[in-house]
């Protein structure tokens, strides 16, 4: 699997097909969408160019609360052909199955991604958000273990995030990590950090740069936005907009140098920004993230 990964969450179908052109130009074929208008850009691009060029990487949706473990096997494999079709594609590269509260749900959707291996619908299964309890859940009756587990991870939170990371490596998970600047928006704690703003001078490059390579070089992969333009659910790549491309650019660029053994050693060492590695999951893990209640007019 590409170790960089464009993250089109929160673009539309159009902006979803400029950033994955942008990001084949510049050299980045791992492409993590969401099912929905993200797929369907990124079907707009693939209607023209080879689905070979691409490590196509998408998401099962969370089943909804108080779904049984059949109705969400049903969801899950309805998804798959429904993706499938829309992406006019044989196969994905990774599927990525969201969490639950419920174990049972859990292990149900999960056989469903197992059959879709061995039917040769993506080449790979992984998991999001996994806190332990999740992870437990879907070892208990896996007979292929979740390839990676796909969650927050960035400077400031250390090198085993709540102990997440050896947890999962200690049983063959790999970590993908979201979120190299901060989520649900840009973190200005962690990109106006004095010392990731020294080394980036260093080097020549922008603090969003060092944290990227900071994730990449701990030895997790990276998801990354293609611009700072980013909030909750949203993101911009317009062809009008040459931040887009300028970021594209800037984030493939992060193996063309490589932070030294003193500076690594001073970013593990920071201990804040402290967040939750599974922010986004459901009621089953810890501290999982709320929407902000609206204001009624």
């Amino acid at each position: 699997m590409p170790v960089l990964a464009i993250n089109t969450v929160g673009l539309s179908a159009d902006e979803t097909e400029h950033a994955v052109s942008l990001a084949f130009q510049y050299g980045i074929t791992h492409i993590d969408f969401h099912p929905g208008k993200e797929r369907d850009g990124v079907a707009k691009y693939l209607a023209s160019n080879k689905r070979s060029d691409l490590f196509l990487n998408t998401k099962i949706r969370k089943a909804p609360p108080g779904t049984s473990p059949k109705e969400a096997a049903d969801r899950a494999r309805n998804q798959i052909a429904e993706d499938l079709a829309a992406l006019n594609v044989p196969n994905v590269d990774m599927l990525m199955l969201r969490d639950s509260p419920d174990a049972e749900v859990i292990q149900s959707q999960w056989a469903v991604l197992e059959d879709a291996l061995e039917k040769g619908q993506t080449k790979s299964i992984g998991v999001v958000n996994y806190c332990q309890f999740s992870l437990q859940s879907v070892l208990q009756t896996a007979k292929v273990k979740p390839a990676l587990n796909y969650y927050l991870n960035h400077v400031g939170m250390g090198l085993d995030p709540k102990g997440l990371r050896s947890y999962g490596e200690s049983r063959g998970i790999k970590t993908f990590a979201y979120g190299a600047v901060g989520e649900p928006g840009p973190n200005p704690e962690l990109l106006e950090k004095f010392s990731i703003g020294q080394i980036a001078k260093s080097h020549g490059v922008s603090p969003e740069a060092v944290a990227l390579r900071w994730v990449l070089q701990t030895g997790a992969a990276a998801s990354v936005r293609p611009t700072l333009q980013f909030g909750l659910g949203t993101s911009v790549c317009s062809t009008d907009n040459k931040k887009c491309e300028d970021g594209v650019k800037a984030r493939a660029a992060s193996f063309s140098w490589q932070l030294t053994k003193a500076e690594m050693t001073e970013l593990n060492s920071l201990t804040s920004p402290n967040d939750n590695p599974t922010l986004f999951a459901s009621a089953g893990c810890p501290d999982s993230f709320v929407l902000p209640k609206t204001k009624k007019p």
